[in-house]
């Protein structure tokens, strides 16, 4: 399907008198509720065979966290990995897979830098600030989201305007000479609402390179602290033209500075310029029982860096996409879909000095999806198929199913998929890339059973597979990206448990059990076969809330590193994680917060000779108007 045939096409089903299901009606008011694993507004329930965790507007809050990195990491399925402190380079490995497998949306724009080796998302300048959801989607989903979604995806949601106008100030500060202060407002005016908001961020820092680690700092000397700033902007807005038609606009804009080492070393003179901006225009359309979207994305990313104060490399990544999607109430049970997509990326590189090099290239694919959902009595099934055209190794067709039966407070579901990852621009137009490289391909299943014993106590657990062929990796024998022969496998067991003993209180436990294997038979660095999070919330009086969030995450290979002998293990060791945090509304409008990052002050390392905070404390006030 060539540029100009799709655009007929879409432009011929814009005519059609449509609005899209992503509308939430009063329906779905104080329910949890996602959009990411069917790309229509679902109760979780109603997604079939879907493994989901949804971060709720509170749960964020209750956190106390910054960012969105440190928020996610005690989540089912999600192991990170930090190079260093705040603004480092991390690694989010969803069900073991490669950061590369994960796609990362903001308002369901793909973040995932076109200009990064491997087109992995990063993560480590997204503040939390007006944010209202983080939805989690573990398993293939390139039958919705195309390449890059072969393990699943993170879409992040901005906050839309509340019924009540609102506006409000912050500011917090602690360890690390931190300080942050941050605002924003809400609201309707006429058939405009919107909801904007700001933060500026700054910190000392510490070491990227860990000087706390004996082998790493022998002599124990002080290195120098890796400071960072992040100002961020961000809005979502709205334009109600009439009872049938609705334009919507969000925009996020990130400027960030990140001071870093090289690997192990002491730096004096290392930085990163980051600027981030992306955003979404979308035209709904609602004559029901057909709904349908119209809609234009993009994502700029440009990176900077500095060697020893000089520059050193520039990247330019840039994707927009324009698509389509309609959704039709066949009967009150079914609800059939049809999305249409034309996506472009393009990269923008050049390195400085002895090795200098450039690249300027780009690529193009369009895409159409079809989707079918159910519910019929306790049924509950979702399938779905996707064909991509993409104009460097041509066409790809991926599908999935995902079944889900009630049998009365039993919940057993499962789902099986197909995806794909296409090679990065850098993959194939580097000084080290290869023109022949050809599409990943990934399977994947997962089985699970929910059981609720009470409204007050629920568990689950899942089991699941995914199967990685042609990956690539790069060969050291030739400097050069090359296709890995046999096949690499990740797999492994989700569990929850929910209970609520009375409306105060709310205790969430979770476990995950995670086995890699690469085509030479050897686990995946840096993943731990074992995790387990627990949070506890306690809404102590009308005013006082109190939170903890505990991590326990198991040892994990990683390259060269050492136990407390000095030999070299490739493993890292365990660590247990105690997070606390409070807030206190002194007066209606004004709320204090406050909270302790590892209470007990436990050293360990995320990656191997990567310095990782101690102890640290934070405090700050919220005025609202």
């Amino acid at each position: 399907m060539n540029k100009r045939s799709l655009a007929t096409l879409m432009a011929a089903m814009l005519a059609s008198p449509t609005l899209h299901a992503e509308e939430a009606g009063s329906d779905y008011i104080g329910q949890e509720v996602v959009v990411s694993a069917t790309k229509t507004l679902n109760r979780i329930s109603d997604t079939g065979g879907s493994s989901v965790t949804v971060i709720t507007e509170q749960e964020i809050k209750n956190s106390g966290q910054p960012t969105v990195i440190d928020v996610i990491k005690g989540s089912t399925g999600i192991d990170i990995a930090s190079n260093g402190g705040p603004g480092s380079s991390s690694s989010i490995y969803l069900r073991g897979a490669d950061a590369k497998y994960t796609l990362v949306l903001i308002d369901g724009v793909p973040v995932n830098d076109p200009a990064d080796g491997t087109r992995s998302p990063n993560l480590s300048n997204l503040m939390v600030d007006n944010i209202s959801q983080i939805e989690i989607v573990r398993g293939p989903s390139s039958f919705l989201y195309g390449s890059g979604a072969s393990a699943g995806i993170i879409n992040i949601i901005t906050k839309k305007a509340g019924e009540k106008p609102e506006a409000y100030l912050g500011v917090e500060g602690g360890s690390y000479a931190t300080y942050k202060y941050y605002g924003g407002a809400n609201g309707r005016q006429g058939i405009l609402d919107y909801s904007i908001g700001f933060s500026r961020l700054k910190t000392d820092g510490f070491s990227s390179t860990d000087e706390r680690n004996r082998f790493v700092n022998p002599t124990g000397l002080d290195f120098e602290k890796d400071g960072y700033e992040n100002t961020t902007f961000s809005g979502n807005f709205g334009l109600k033209l009439n009872d049938h038609l609705r334009l919507e606009t969000v925009l996020r804009h990130t400027d960030a500075n990140a001071d870093y080492d090289n690997p192990g070393v002491d730096v004096v003179g290392n930085g990163q310029d980051s600027e981030q901006f992306s955003g979404r225009v979308t035209l709904k359309m609602n004559y029901k029982p057909l709904t349908s979207s119209l809609y234009y994305g993009f994502s700029s990313q440009d990176r900077s860096y500095l060697a020893d104060g000089e520059l050193s490399a520039k990247y330019h990544g840039y994707l927009y996409e324009i698509g389509w999607q309609g959704d039709l109430m066949v009967t009150d049970n079914n609800t059939a879909s049809v999305g249409l997509n034309s996506q472009h990326e393009l990269i923008d590189q050049k390195s400085y000095g002895l090795f200098a090099s450039s690249i300027n290239n780009d690529m193009a694919s369009n895409a159409i999806f079809l989707e079918d959902q159910w519910r019929i009595g306790n049924l509950r099934l979702v399938g779905g198929v996707r064909y991509e055209d993409n104009e460097k190794f041509g066409d790809k067709t991926t599908f999935r199913i995902a079944p889900s039966y009630a049998f009365g407070n039993t919940l057993v579901k499962c789902s099986y998929a197909t995806a794909f990852r296409a090679p990065s621009l850098y993959e194939l137009y580097s000084d080290y890339g290869n023109e022949q490289l050809k599409a990943e391909n990934s399977k994947g299943w997962d089985f699970g059973i929910e059981q609720k014993f009470s409204d007050r106590l629920t568990a689950g657990t899942t089991c699941f597979r995914t199967d990685y062929d042609n990956r690539i990796a790069f060969d050291l024998s030739t400097w050069k990206y090359a296709q890995v022969e046999g096949r690499t496998r990740t797999e492994g067991l989700e569990s929850f448990l929910e209970w609520r003993p009375d409306a105060p209180y709310s205790v969430t436990v979770n476990h995950t059990y995670t086995y890699t294997q690469d085509a030479n038979d050897q686990e995946l660095a840096r993943r731990p076969r074992n995790k387990v999070g627990l949070t506890c919330s306690w809404k102590v009086t009308g005013k006082l809330r109190l939170n903890t969030n505990m991590q326990w995450v198991g040892s994990r290979r990683d390259s060269g590193a050492r136990n407390g002998d000095g030999v070299v293990t490739g493993k890292l060791e365990n660590y247990t994680l105690v997070n606390l945090s409070a807030s206190y509304r002194l007066r209606d409008n004004v709320e204090i917060t406050g909270r302790i990052d590892n209470l007990f002050d436990k050293y360990y390392e995320e990656a191997w000779r990567y310095a990782t905070p101690g102890r640290s404390a934070y405090a700050g006030v919220k005025v609202t108007f």
